[in-house]
């Protein structure tokens, strides 16, 4: 991770206060207008510095992430985050703005949530071949609760098959998996591997698979009608599926994609759990949700 990326978007007094160490260490920088700074690290732990941040130092901030206009990013404002260069997303809160019922932006920001993305390469090694039956990839789902590594596994999962030259699809709605600046893609997924961003999820399967014909498509956080009948246009064009969702395990996924996970569209599930730090694996799981292997959190 370069930190220059993070240092150079915070209030200049923070960029002198906070160590090189603590941002190496760090997995979110959470700056609330006139409460103390906190850093949340990779093991969860959490340090609160002991000055409190003023307005104008927060209103600095926003100026140097919107690179002085916030207007030019109000469709960013509208979703509530920005996805800066190295793949690293900044969340606001504030006054939303209202047309037609919908959010139009934000204003009157009064806090900023600095997640920091890290490429972890190797992580995904151990796991592959228990995805695998002969060199047929299972339609795989990662879950775990939020912050708990599921993009970072499924970032590095695409990589290590784009390695193994499967042609990869991947639809990057937010800009989390593989964010792209000027067409150049901020991580490494591989060279057998073409990124989508900014499509939704559903729309971005299905043209994918008429665009680029690949032989998996990997999307993050599924949900939703629209992406489950998407996930069935995959499946009649004979294409993988490797997708991670939100949830605390087979049951708790189960409620979220019923129409999905009854109809045993799954073949694996990789559960993550942050009970002992971040990305700890609880089990691998089959298709009707039975252990296969269960790992350090398990």
């Amino acid at each position: 991770m370069k930190t220059e990326e993070i240092r150079r978007i915070l209030p200049r007094r923070l960029r002198e206060r906070i160590t090189e160490e603590e941002l190496l260490q760090a997995q979110e920088i959470r700056l609330r207008c006139g409460q103390p700074v906190a850093l949340k690290g990779m093991d969860g732990s959490l340090r609160l510095m002991e000055e409190r941040l003023s307005a104008r130092e927060l209103r600095e901030a926003v100026s140097f992430i919107s690179e002085y206009s916030l207007y030019a990013f109000e469709e960013e404002l509208r979703q509530g985050y920005l996805t800066l260069e190295g793949g690293h997303r900044v969340g606001f809160c504030g006054k939303a703005v209202l047309e037609g019922g919908e959010i139009r932006t934000l204003k009157q920001i009064n806090a900023l949530n600095i997640r920091i993305a890290r490429q972890q390469k190797g992580w995904a090694e151990a796991f592959l071949p228990k995805l695998m039956e002969g060199k047929r990839f299972c339609h795989t789902l990662i879950v775990s609760p939020p912050c708990c590594g599921k993009t970072t596994l499924l970032r590095d999962m695409v990589r290590c098959l784009s390695e193994r030259h499967y042609a990869v699809g991947v639809v990057d709605e937010r800009g989390e998996i593989c964010p792209l600046r000027d067409g150049v893609p901020q991580m490494d997924v591989g060279c057998c591997t073409d990124v989508l961003e900014g499509c939704p999820k559903a729309k971005g399967m299905v043209l994918l698979l008429r665009s680029m014909s690949p032989q998996i498509i990997a999307v993050d956080e599924l949900g939703g009608a629209a992406d489950a009948a998407a996930v069935g246009e995959v499946l009649r064009c004979g294409v993988q599926l490797l997708a991670t969702a939100h949830g605390y395990g087979y049951s708790d996924v189960r409620q979220r994609l019923k129409e999905l996970v009854d109809a045993e569209i799954f073949e694996r599930y990789l559960v993550l759990s942050d009970r002992r730090g971040t990305g700890t694996l609880e089990a691998i799981l089959d298709k009707k949700g039975a252990v296969l292997e269960r790992g350090d959190g398990g």
